[in-house]
């Protein structure tokens, strides 16, 4: 059965090329949550206008790879300790969120940072809530690393966390 999860951890490329490669992930796009504004564009988000985050939308096969395994990932790729700031990006469309898409899933997600707290010193700030509107991100950030791994930002940020969860969740990826 195909089920959808959606999170923001800061830039969306960096997340996107972090799940696209779990086995068992079958599609993921890039785009906006949490905010107020019907059809945010980039410029709108950046500006921080909209109240939106920049979050990735992941559909997954829960038969090949389960929420507690994709919260792990999560988890381990970005900071949820650091409010609306993830590495050099800050602003709340960069913000820690989980946005869930039914009740057994937030019961998962609450569990799951509940326990994980007692492994960090600060508080975990992770925003938790029902998925509302989801607006897809224009064409060209979709598999963004993919198609620009040689830019500087992906050498620099993106690289370093896909070879850490690589390395860390080695029998998940493709």
């Amino acid at each position: 059965m195909i089920k959808k999860i959606v999170f923001g951890g800061g830039c969306f490329w960096c997340t996107e090329a972090v799940f696209a490669m779990l086995k068992g992930v079958k599609n993921t796009i890039p785009g906006y949550a949490g905010g107020n504004k019907p059809n945010p564009s980039y410029e709108e988000v950046c500006n921080d206008d909209t109240g939106h985050a920049e979050v990735l939308m992941i559909e997954y096969e829960e038969e090949s790879i389960s929420l507690n395994i994709l919260l792990e990932v999560f988890f381990e790729m970005h900071d949820p300790t650091s409010l609306n700031k993830q590495g050099a990006d800050t602003g709340t469309q960069y913000r820690s969120a989980i946005f869930y898409s039914d009740e057994l899933q937030e019961k998962e997600i609450r569990e799951f940072v509940e326990e994980k707290q007692n492994k960090f010193d600060k508080k975990i700030v992770t925003e938790i809530k029902k998925l509302g509107e989801f607006y897809p991100a224009e064409e060209y950030h979709r598999k963004y690393y993919v198609k620009n791994k040689e830019q500087p930002y992906c050498d620099y940020v993106i690289t370093p966390k896909v070879e850490k969860i690589k390395k860390d969740f080695k029998k998940f990826t493709k």
